[in-house]
């Protein structure tokens, strides 16, 4: 296995010109699987509100299902860093309990480091929680916990006031302690000027090519969403497709008695369920394993 990547690994990256792979994961499962894959990063993104949750945004997702989702990652996961968000109202009411909260992300949620929204606003609230030892990622632009004063998700940064702005605020969030920065939804030459300014890492979704790495909810790259078509996303696979055939085909074999069959069926001698005396019985015979259940290894 290859070292465990940490924040310095990224810097290094960045120094160097190594492309940065970041994915979002909610459970073990996809952790391991992105985690094998070759991920860097896995970001426990509050994203989970809309592809978990069913919810139209992230705004309702709360800090114990933060802490719940980050653990399940990082117990799926070897190498990769492992990045929870910080979830709305969380860090925004004060420095002490964003302080708090960032902590229970570390301690009860095992992460390696947290990410929140927003620019020079919270500078405070960064340098306190890095000074608490905790890394920061910064995150601007389209910022979903925002949604509401930005009139939807819309691209960000396109007037030259409003870029300027999150170049001032990049550069204020790298001086505030953070270690990287997600660039998204903003205009492809703004993140390069951005990207080119900062001696951290970007990140990018939506922020096109110049980014230091880029990142994806997981459920787009896989294209199990069929309805969600944004510009930004490649789906690199149809798992949508690829579950519907699987999940058909076992209903018919269910409803055709045709699964389970005797491969998959346990066997024993004959049984005669009656009140008897009880046989007995080899106490050196070994009894059958089923083996993994539900997909996890034993």
């Amino acid at each position: 296995m290859k070292d465990k990547v940490t924040i310095h690994t990224l810097k290094r990256q960045k120094q160097s010109g190594q492309k940065i792979c970041m994915v979002t994961a909610y459970d073990a499962t996809f952790a391991r699987v992105f985690d094998e894959a070759g991920a860097d990063v896995l970001l426990v993104g509050d994203s989970l509100g809309m592809v978990v949750q069913g919810h139209d945004s992230t705004l309702p997702v709360t800090m114990d299902q933060m802490v719940y989702h980050s653990a399940a990652v990082v117990r799926g996961t070897k190498r990769a860093l492992v990045v929870g968000d910080l979830p709305f109202m969380s860090y925004q009411a004060s420095v002490e309990e964003a302080v708090r909260n960032a902590g229970r992300m570390v301690s009860e949620g095992r992460v390696g480091a947290v990410k929140l929204e927003g620019g020079a606003e919270f500078a405070d609230v960064i340098s306190a929680i890095t000074r608490a030892s905790i890394p920061v990622m910064g995150h601007l632009g389209l910022t979903p916990q925002s949604v509401h004063k930005m009139g939807g998700y819309v691209v960000q940064g396109r007037d030259e006031d409003a870029a300027r702005k999150i170049l001032e605020d990049a550069i204020a969030l790298e001086r505030a302690g953070c270690f990287s920065l997600v660039l998204e939804g903003v205009p492809l030459e703004l993140a390069r000027q951005v990207t080119q300014r900062l001696s951290i890492p970007t990140i990018g979704i939506g922020a096109g090519k110049y980014c230091d790495g880029q990142v994806l909810v997981c459920y787009d790259l896989l294209g199990m969403n069929p309805d969600f078509k944004p510009k930004f996303v490649k789906r690199f696979a149809n798992l949508h497709g690829s579950m519907m055939e699987a999940a058909g085909a076992y209903f018919s074999e269910v409803r055709a008695g045709t699964f389970p069959d005797e491969e998959h069926s346990f066997k024993s001698k004959p049984i005669r369920l009656v009140a008897s005396t009880p046989e007995p019985t080899d106490a050196s015979a070994e009894p059958e394993k089923m083996g993994p259940v539900y997909g996890a290894p034993v």
